[in-house]
């Protein structure tokens, strides 16, 4: 039986639908990272003597807005408009896609990421591809809880956003996801980066060949965006019916 529902599932995977997801959630992610990467690359190309400045964090921060409600908007009636790890695991840890479903989003994401972060490497010779670093004065379990923290904001606002529930936000919800990450990173950009994407943060850290800290953009995401999921779920608007565990978060959109 259990090979049988196993089977099931992977066919699921990979029907015409679900690949169409895939390769949308990969384009979404390739220019959000391309553009959230690019930004802090092009401040510090233009103020080499200023790259923590707060010029340099809006200018990072206006592009996380930006590209995150477009990358969101552009998929979010084929794939849902994860564009992020941390979303994808929470709507598997919620029962919304399979954990098999889920692995093939992942896979999309990381490589988008790493491809992104590689032309960026590539096509702008001679700059220093930036990875998110920690505050010298802060310590890798505050990290954590700080990335958890913005994370759980973040997933909880694209819980709203799609929520079927709430009406039809139109192009409100991706733009209201975007502006929380924005909001995000102004508030703690200096002391973690404000990452709230493994994706983003793996794919700089692969092409610039650094991994310190890494886990703090891994463990705190994944963590934050499982409690949102779940308590948007089951606290604040608990499901009328249960959810589909199948394949219903490829279409779990934004509502437009």
């Amino acid at each position: 039986m259990a090979p049988t529902a196993l089977s099931e599932r992977l066919k699921q995977s990979v029907t015409k639908d679900a690949l169409r997801s895939y390769f949308a959630e990969f384009i979404s992610t390739f220019f959000y990272v391309f553009a959230v990467v690019g930004s802090s690359m092009a401040s510090r190309k233009l103020m080499p003597e200023m790259a923590a400045s707060p010029s340099g964090l809006v200018i990072v921060a206006v592009a996380n807005a930006f590209a995150l409600s477009s990358a969101v908007y552009i998929a979010a009636n084929i794939s849902g408009g994860h564009v992020n790890p941390a979303v994808t695991f929470a709507k598997a840890v919620g029962g919304h896609i399979s954990v098999l479903t889920a692995l093939f989003y992942w896979v999309s994401q990381m490589l988008a990421s790493y491809m992104a972060c590689l032309a960026l490497k590539v096509t702008t010779v001679g700059q220093v591809l930036p990875t998110y670093t920690i505050a010298q004065e802060m310590t890798g379990f505050g990290a954590t809880i700080l990335e958890a923290l913005l994370t759980f904001a973040l997933v909880y606002t694209v819980y709203a956003a799609g929520d079927p529930k709430r009406g039809a936000l139109g192009s409100i919800g991706p733009l209201a996801i975007g502006m929380i990450a924005g909001a995000n990173v102004l508030a703690t950009g200096p002391f973690s980066g404000g990452s709230m994407n493994p994706a983003s943060a793996f794919g700089s850290a692969i092409v610039a060949g650094s991994f310190k800290n890494q886990a703090v953009y891994w463990v705190g995401p994944l963590a934050g965006a499982a409690v949102a999921g779940l308590v948007y779920d089951n606290v604040v608007f608990p499901a009328q019916t249960s959810p589909d565990s199948t394949l219903r978060g490829i279409s779990d959109g934004i509502g437009l």
